[in-house]
C-alpha cells in the first residue's frame, strides 16, 4: 500500500477546490489547474481536505492512488507558490536573452535558437548564463526546462551546454598521447 496515498491533502485558505467526478479543480492566486483521475481512484472532498482512496484492491489501483495523490498535492502547491527551475549555459560564447515573448539561445550552431515561451509559462534571464522557468503546472514547467535543455545537452569533456543548476556532470578524462 502506498504510504503517501494516505495522507490527506489540505487545501489551504485563499483556495478553492472542487471534485466533479474524477476531475479535481483548484483555483487559487497563481491561477486554476486541473487533474482528471483514473477511474481505479476513488476522490473525496471533505471541508478543506481531499482524500484519495483506490476503489479495488489491484495493483494497479493501489499504484494509481499515490500518484494521484501526489498530482492533488502539486495542483494546491501550483496554484499558492508555484514551481520554478533553473538552467545554467556553460560555454564561450554560449548565452540566452529575451526577445519579445521568445527565448533567443546562442549555443554554438550556424544561428541562433529560438524558443516562443508557452501559454502560463514565464521565464527570466537574470544574467545571460542564467535562465528562470516559473509557473503554476509542474508538468509543464518541467517539459520546458527539457526542451531548453535539449537544445545543447551538456557534454561530459569540457561541460559546455545547458543543464539544470543543481545538475552534476561526470566529467571524463580525454584523449592522451
Amino acid at each position: 500500500m502506498s504510504r503517501i496515498g494516505k495522507r490527506p491533502v489540505t487545501i489551504p485558505s485563499g483556495v478553492t477546490a472542487t471534485v466533479e467526478g474524477q476531475t479535481v479543480k483548484m483555483k487559487g492566486p497563481k491561477g486554476q489547474l486541473q487533474f482528471v483521475v483514473h477511474d481505479d481512484v476513488e476522490v473525496k472532498l471533505d471541508k478543506n481536505v481531499v482524500k484519495v482512496n483506490p476503489r479495488f484492491d489491484t495493483n494497479r489501483a493501489v499504484a494509481l492512488y499515490g500518484t494521484a495523490r501526489a498530482q492533488i498535492a502539486n495542483l494546491v502547491a501550483g496554484v499558492t507558490k508555484g514551481f520554478e527551475k533553473k538552467l545554467e549555459i556553460t560555454g564561450v560564447g554560449y548565452r540566452a536573452a529575451m526577445q519579445g515573448k521568445n527565448l533567443q539561445l546562442a549555443l554554438g550552431y550556424s544561428h541562433d535558437v529560438v524558443y516562443p515561451i508557452p501559454e502560463g509559462i514565464q521565464i527570466a534571464v537574470p544574467k545571460p548564463t542564467e535562465i528562470t522557468i516559473t509557473g503554476s503546472d509542474i508538468q509543464r514547467v518541467g517539459q520546458v526546462a527539457a526542451e531548453i535543455r535539449a537544445y545543447r545537452p551538456p557534454e561530459p569533456y569540457k561541460g559546455k551546454g545547458v543543464k539544470y543548476v543543481d545538475e552534476f556532470i561526470f566529467r571524463k578524462e580525454g584523449k592522451k598521447k
